[in-house]
């Protein structure tokens, strides 16, 4: 059994990793996240009760686990105050001893979120950005001006890099964007309370996270978006802000990834995307919308709809070649349930030409037409199955097709909203 096990989404986010990570969360001993912000939404369902995160690693609902947040991660510091209080009122208990916020995250602060809104409102072609301010604390960050956890705790140096930040940023915004200035007074004071309540949580997660892999602890590693949002390998510029590739998991994390590591990409049964940007197999008709609704897709970070269409086995294929990926969990596959026919882009056609992979240019992708393969649906309710052998046979033929298309094996399947909801084909601890 391997040490550590990576957890990856391999479409355009959304694919369920949550419900993922929370299943394997139940044999490992640490959950670790190590890109992203509160950008990304895990919606988790136990005993009925629906638990929406968006920065504290989904594994916190299972008690016996230690969740780290690397300093590949942007952390908005009143989202994670505010997901912190969300789980004491759940009753989840000795937090301050479970959440291990690392002190070199880069902080996402009230001008990052003034830029990102301001800038996605003046564009004529809109990147469907969340307008959380992940994007300018990366930029931040990458121009050696971002404020980091650290620094909270460091009053004169966190006002200089305030007041050289407030000069550059309150000009952009009052001249450049024409909204209201952020106030430097008002900043100071709030931040230093925001100090005093993240102080508990405040650690080294690079040492932390290389004593458990030294002590054999195991580890889950949890992933944010999906590989086709990579900023450098995803569909640019629709993409987000960080790098979502397993590779960046010892990056993020400040520790390696321990030899025996298994990575697991996760997939819907069918395709969705939030936001603007190139989708070939998005159905546009009431089919879609019908989609939509019997799947709740609906984004847990934003709420905005999602665009569904059907599986792209190009886009998956493509997905598994940057990123490694050689494992796969499948989700949804029950809201596929009653349809009678069933259709899978296995290539794209654009301008008389066949394509087989995704292209650098995203207008081109844009314009592509989605080749088809069409396959038999199956009509069995799929929420009550725990065993491989009972899935309907057009099921075990769909898998079979997108294991053989892909060249990767399927892992796990999961069969409705709840935890209980899995059929596990090859234990992951």
């Amino acid at each position: 059994m391997p040490q550590a096990v990576v957890i990856i989404g391999v479409q355009w986010g959304d694919e369920g990793k949550g419900k993922i990570v929370d299943y394997y969360t139940s044999a490992a001993d640490i959950v670790a996240r190590f890109q992203g912000g509160n950008n990304a939404g895990h919606t988790l369902v136990v005993e009925g009760k629906k638990t929406i995160l968006h920065l504290i690693p989904s594994g916190i609902l299972h008690p016996h686990a230690k969740c780290f947040i690397g300093s590949g991660v942007v952390v908005d510091p009143e989202n994670f105050l505010e997901e912190v209080s969300i789980l004491r009122e759940a009753g989840i208990q000795d937090l301050e001893n479970r959440i291990y916020l690392s002190d070199r995250c880069h902080l996402i602060v009230d001008y990052h979120k003034h830029l990102d809104a301001a800038r996605e409102n003046k564009k004529s072609g809109k990147l469907g950005t969340t307008k959380r301010g992940i994007g300018p604390a990366y930029e931040d960050r990458a121009s050696r001006r971002g404020l980091r956890v650290a620094d909270l705790f460091n009053e004169k140096v966190f006002e200089e890099k305030l007041k050289e930040n407030l000069a550059e940023k309150n000009f952009l915004l009052k001249e450049y964007y024409g909204v209201s200035p952020v106030s430097m007074e008002s900043f100071m004071t709030k931040y230093q309370g925001i100090a005093k309540q993240l102080k508990p949580f405040i650690r080294d997660v690079s040492a932390e996270l290389f004593q458990s892999i030294e002590e054999g602890k195991k580890i889950l590693y949890e992933g944010a978006q999906g590989v086709l949002l990579d900023v450098d390998y995803g569909t640019y510029p629709y993409v987000t802000s960080s790098q979502t590739l397993p590779s960046q998991a010892a990056l993020g994390l400040g520790a390696r990834v321990p030899k025996d590591t298994l990575f697991i990409g996760v997939i819907k049964a069918y395709s969705t995307r939030v936001g603007e940007g190139p989708f070939p197999t998005e159905l546009t008709d009431a089919f879609g919308d019908e989609l939509r609704e019997s799947g709740s897709e609906y984004g847990a970070t934003t709420g905005r709809p999602r665009r569904c269409g059907w599986l792209d086995l190009v886009a998956v294929k493509y997905a598994l070649q940057v990123s490694g990926i050689k494992n796969l969990a499948i989700t949804k596959a029950d809201v596929l349930s009653g349809l009678f026919e069933l259709k899978v882009c296995t290539a794209y056609e654009y301008q008389g030409n066949r394509l087989h992979t995704i292209p650098a240019d995203s207008s081109i992708l844009a314009k592509v037409t989605p080749i088809y393969e069409t396959l038999p649906g199956w009509s069995e309710d799929l929420t009550a199955i725990r065993n491989i052998n009972e899935i309907p046979k057009n099921l075990q033929n769909y898998l079979k097709f997108i294991e053989e298309f892909t060249g990767a094996r399927i892992n796990l399947i999961s069969t409705g909203a709840g935890r209980e909801a899995v059929i596990d084909i090859q234990k992951a601890f």
